[in-house]
């Protein structure tokens, strides 16, 4: 292999820590490293279709700047000359956001999301759009405008979803962090089946813009290491006056918080908070994995919240669909007929539901949060399996789990309830299927504790590191026929 390549190749799997000390200290250059990656992405992104647009003129711009500011001395933002990716849920003004749907396929923000600004605000190089189901609404990734987004690790497998192009993207070396979004699972989904880390922070810890479900829906950042998440974090939480949810700037910093570990705190340890079907080999790896927390100091018992399904009872369906029905009422007959069947039923389902209805949904809402408050009194973490299986092929979700049918998305028990509460929850890869597929691990804390549970996936990444452990893309090329994505 020749020097540039594998010059390449390091670049492509630095993490972003990494990567702005280098490029502050001038061992790297932001245009080498935006080459680099835009270079890799021509060359995955094809069989992958991580990305739906690419903006290589714009990024390499933002790298000349990026090189020239460090060359001229001046203070640098903290992800100064890092590129990073964004979901096609978010406005970048003068980019299409098209949110996966045919109605906005040619829709051009005018503004930013508010994460977005954050992250420009702090430096990164933008290198494009990553894909997403039509308006975030499924658990994995594909629509009818760019197809499906493929799992690195196998290729004929989903990335999972919403965020399945970010996590693929991140997984495949195709950037070191992406902006991500999880409305009932939508960034852990995807950290857990492409085998990186993914944390939904409190509500309100990252401002977010009006619209969807807006008590429901959390930004924040995926990623190949926890520290890296832990810098993105620092950035984009905060007040913004223009979010109502939004709470106050947090104190400290998360990342210099890594250092401090998680002795003596109280673990609980849920293969299946009650409730759930879980595959025998998915539960093994995760309960050895909450059994490693033993390791860390911490007191490691098996007990569950007690609660049933938030899916099961309709609860969450009743809040997602009613959030959704408001802006679908007010698409056109024509739009209406060009949107996909889960739109559709949002529509359907959030029209029909009454008053009362949403009050009772928000009443049992209540007391789930009630429910973890007391569980938390005794347990400081709560530790599931993120997902009941592994990646399976595009379109086929496996039919049974653990030897039992099971109703539609019954392979995604675990994630939603915390949507629901609002509370922070990270998934940690820890370990891999027979298939070589990956596992994660979900790791829960109270409101407003995202440091510890930060601090309590570092100190299992440091007792078990993965991002050592890459997906062969050769493999992925060569299995599945590239595929056109936009470019600008």
């Amino acid at each position: 292999m020749d020097d540039s390549a594998t010059k390449g190749d390091e670049i492509a799997w630095m993490p972003a820590t990494e990567m702005r000390e280098a490029i502050r200290q001038k061992r790297l250059s932001p245009v080498e490293v935006t080459q680099a990656l835009l270079e890799r992405i021509d060359a995955l992104n094809p069989a992958l279709t991580a990305y739906v647009l690419v903006t290589p003129e714009m990024a390499l711009a933002a790298a000349r700047a990026a090189e020239a500011a460090v060359m001229r001395g001046e203070a640098l933002p903290p992800l100064h000359g890092v590129p990073a990716s964004i979901k096609d849920l978010f406005d970048v003004a003068g980019l299409p956001t098209t949110k996966g749907s045919l109605i906005y396929r040619d829709r051009i923000a005018r503004g930013y999301e508010y994460s977005v600004k954050r992250l420009l605000d702090a430096g990164i190089v933008h290198l494009g759009k990553t894909n997403t189901p039509e308006f975030g609404f499924l658990p994995t990734t594909e629509n009818p405008l760019f197809g499906a987004s493929r799992n690195p690790w196998d290729p004929a497998c989903t990335p999972g979803g919403s965020s399945g192009g970010a996590g693929a993207a991140v997984a495949a070396g195709l950037g070191p962090i992406a902006l991500g979004s999880d409305g009932g699972g939508s960034i852990r989904i995807p950290a857990s089946f492409c085998g990186i880390f993914g944390i939904k922070p409190t509500y309100g810890r990252v401002a977010r813009n009006p619209g969807g479900w807006s008590t429901l829906t959390h930004r924040g950042p995926m990623s190949r290491t926890v520290a890296d998440a832990a810098l993105m974090l620092d950035v984009l939480q905060g007040r913004e006056p223009a979010d109502p949810f939004s709470v106050a700037d947090y104190p400290g910093s998360f990342l210099a918080e890594l250092q401090f570990g998680v002795k003596g705190r109280r673990v609980a340890w849920s293969a299946d908070l009650g409730y759930a079907l879980v595959d025998p080999e998915v539960r093994a790896l995760c309960e050895r994995a909450a059994r490693r927390f033993e390791d860390l100091g911490c007191i490691v018992e098996e007990a569950s919240p007690g609660f049933d399904s938030p899916t099961a009872d309709r609860t969450f369906i009743t809040l997602a669909a009613s959030a959704d029905a408001v802006w679908l009422q007010a698409l056109t007959d024509e739009q209406r007929t060009q949107v996909g069947e889960t739109a559709q039923f949002f529509l359907e389902t959030g029209t029909k539901a009454s008053a009362a209805e949403y009050v009772r949904a928000n009443e049992r809402r209540m007391a789930l949060w009630q429910t973890m408050q007391r569980f938390h009194q005794t347990y400081d973490l709560l530790l599931t399996p993120t997902l009941s299986v592994t990646a399976f092929p595009v379109g086929e979700p496996p039919k049974t789990i653990a030897g039992s049918d099971y109703p539609p998305l019954a392979w995604s028990p675990y994630t939603a309830p915390f949507n629901l509460t609002g509370q922070p929850a990270a998934s940690v890869p820890c370990g891999f299927d027979a298939r070589g597929m990956p596992v994660g691990l979900q790791i829960v804390g109270r409101a407003y504790e995202d440091a510890l549970v930060l601090r309590a996936a570092r100190g299992f990444e440091a007792l078990e590191p993965w991002a050592q452990r890459r997906p062969s893309l050769a493999a992925a090329v060569a299995q599945v026929a590239p595929r056109e994505g936009a470019s600008l």
